[in-house]
């Protein structure tokens, strides 16, 4: 367990490994990357059940998958920070043989990665198979799970509402970065997805919002929440609303650096607002 200020100085120092690790190689997915920084660190800091050393089979502890897979960025800082993997390792993101692909994979065995997630629409599925073999386990441990609003639009998606809510999987909370931007524009303008809480309890979720989802209080105290209300027949859905690109002033507000890497002289001017907290790699 952590403190607030200890929690804001691991994001701040997520952010800048997030900065220099698009920019070494001038690709990769800064924008949502940095929007989730708040919530995957409170996620593996603080939430999570976790066990020492890493296991595919995942049994006696907590589970996370990752679906919206292109911010690998966030999800590589925070679980070489948080002890799976050397945080020198970081320096290898996207490069040939590297174990920190563009997307997550399983291939290389990197400590922390369940699945290969990038085809978007996939990961809510397999938390709910992760969920249901828990219980055949006879394991309490819950499974979280975390998608992106534009990923909604996929079809597969909606299958595994259905599923998780006529099977009663209520040891599952699945969250949503809702941000209103993807790669073309913001959501309500490729494809309006219309009241999505709506739709989720329509579904037969139970569902709860964090309004400030990059404010490390408001989060816990929403997770905290979330976790309440599992193990009572519905599966828990957390509307968590974030910005973009936050952090770095011009990259906020705009779906402009969804999947672009600064240059030097932005490079330079987003560490300056994200001054070195935790040691860079």
């Amino acid at each position: 367990m952590s403190d607030i200020k200890q929690l804001q100085d691991f994001t701040t120092q997520v952010r800048r490994d997030i900065l220099r690790m698009v920019h070494a190689v001038n690709s990769g997915h800064p924008g949502g990357s940095l929007g989730c920084t708040e919530f995957l660190v409170a996620l593996y800091q603080n939430i999570l059940t976790r066990k020492e050393g890493f296991d595919m089979d995942g049994i006696g502890e907590d589970l996370f998958f990752l679906s919206n897979g292109h911010i690998s960025p966030v999800f590589y800082s925070v679980l070489a920070r948080s002890g799976y993997f050397p945080v020198t390792e970081l320096a290898t993101f996207r490069k040939l043989n590297t174990r920190l692909q563009g997307h997550p994979t399983t291939h290389e065995g990197l400590p922390g990665i369940r699945i290969a997630s990038g085809s978007l629409g996939q990961g809510l599925s397999v938390a709910i198979g992760a969920a249901q073999a828990k219980k055949l386990n006879n394991d309490n441990h819950l499974v979280y799970a975390l998608t992106g609003d534009g990923e909604l639009q996929e079809g597969q998606n909606w299958e595994a509402i259905m599923y998780a809510s006529a099977k009663k999987i209520d040891t599952l909370i699945a969250t949503v970065d809702l941000n209103g931007k993807q790669i073309d524009g913001s959501t309500d303008e490729v494809l309006n997805m219309g009241n999505i809480r709506a739709k989720f309890e329509a579904f037969g979720w139970d569902v709860l919002e964090i309004a400030e989802g990059n404010n490390i209080e408001a989060i816990l105290v929403g997770m905290s929440e979330a976790k309440a209300r599992t193990g009572k027949g519905k599966p828990v859905c957390v509307l968590l609303h974030t910005e973009m690109g936050n952090g770095v002033d011009y990259m906020m507000h705009t779906h402009a650096w969804h999947g672009k890497a600064p240059n030097d002289e932005q490079l330079a001017k987003a560490l300056e607002q994200n001054p070195e907290t935790l040691g860079d790699y």
